[in-house]
């Protein structure tokens, strides 16, 4: 089988990704960089394995590659692919899943503590060299508190949620389990509007679908504790960035944690991205993306291509 990877530099830019376990599977393995829109009609015209992380794959590319069988996605999400499409003409789609768990666990926490310890903030001191001229030991102008018995609120409970959980409680903190919007609570789970009231930090970790599209909108935030912080490493339309914005400005929470936009690269602009946001963390959409979590998606990626061609079926979301 010959297989093209059309945005390479989505997951290994500077070849510290190995590829061998693709090449072990497949015959043929041509690789690019990026693929502009124009460039992929001619570009998948005789393979029969496509492997994107974020190309749009509609009906016209699949019938520009007459032979394609399969369409293998380097990330969980799938909504660039026409999977409609797709099982029409019997190609087979692909995911990968909990390949980035360690490194989004690890940088939830890193925006967590951030904010927390405020460590921006005497950072930008230490620049100013308030320390040398203070006249103790410590400087004790941002107070922090521990994590130790902090409520911490999660929405989305699933592999990511629960391992955030797991190292939470090893800080030692409270875990608040949100129930989905407008669901009577399971057993261990409460309503979101009682843990948007009561966390005192709020993590998402849900999907982004028509449910939590702008769950966290103005009112949620004004459910908050003023000294709350909310970390996102979902996606970014879960949160209305608009009102997030204001929220921080106006006090109505103490800081946020973002690692995720609702457009990406933010190239219309975003609200986030104003000058003068207090308390606002910005890290552009690499909390998946640890090196060995990249290493770990190639090596699903060639798992699911070797159960399609013993004929099983893995990671199928068509």
């Amino acid at each position: 089988m010959k297989a093209v990877f059309l945005d390479l530099d989505t997951v290994s830019l500077a070849d510290e990704i190995a590829l061998d376990a693709l090449r072990e599977c497949l015959d043929e393995l041509e690789v690019y960089p990026h693929s502009a829109p124009a460039t992929i009609p001619e570009r998948v015209a005789d393979c029969q394995v496509l492997i994107t992380n974020k190309c749009r794959i509609t009906a016209e590319i699949m019938d520009a590659a007459p032979g394609l069988e399969m369409i293998c996605l380097a990330a969980t999400g799938f909504d660039n692919v026409d999977v409609d499409a797709a099982r029409q003409r019997n190609i087979a789609v692909c995911n990968i899943v909990a390949y980035a768990t360690p490194s989004v666990v690890q940088h939830t926490f890193a925006l967590m503590l951030t904010l927390n310890q405020r460590l921006d903030d005497y950072r930008e001191r230490l620049r100013q060299g308030d320390w040398e001229r203070n006249p103790h030991f410590t400087m004790l102008d941002y107070p922090f508190h521990e994590l130790s018995s902090r409520r911490l609120g999660i929405v989305g409970y699933g592999e990511l949620g629960r391992n955030v959980a797991r190292v939470a409680e090893a800080f030692g903190m409270e875990v608040l389990i949100a129930e989905r919007a407008g669901r009577s609570p399971r057993p261990g789970r409460l309503p979101l509007e009682a843990v948007l009231e009561s966390a005192d930090i709020l993590t998402l970790h849900c999907p982004l679908n028509e449910e939590t599209r702008h769950l966290i909108d103005a009112g949620a935030l004004e459910r908050m504790p003023s000294h709350a912080l909310l970390i996102n490493t979902a996606r970014g339309a879960v949160v209305d960035e608009a009102a997030l914005a204001d929220a921080l400005r106006q006090g109505k929470i103490a800081g946020a944690g973002i690692d995720v936009l609702s457009q990406e690269p933010p190239v219309d602009g975003n609200p986030l991205l104003d000058e003068g946001i207090p308390n606002l963390v910005l890290t552009p959409h690499i909390a998946w993306a640890g090196v060995e979590a990249r290493q770990r998606a190639i090596t699903e990626i060639a798992a699911n291509i070797r159960a399609y061609q013993a004929g099983e079926s893995r990671n199928r979301v068509d």
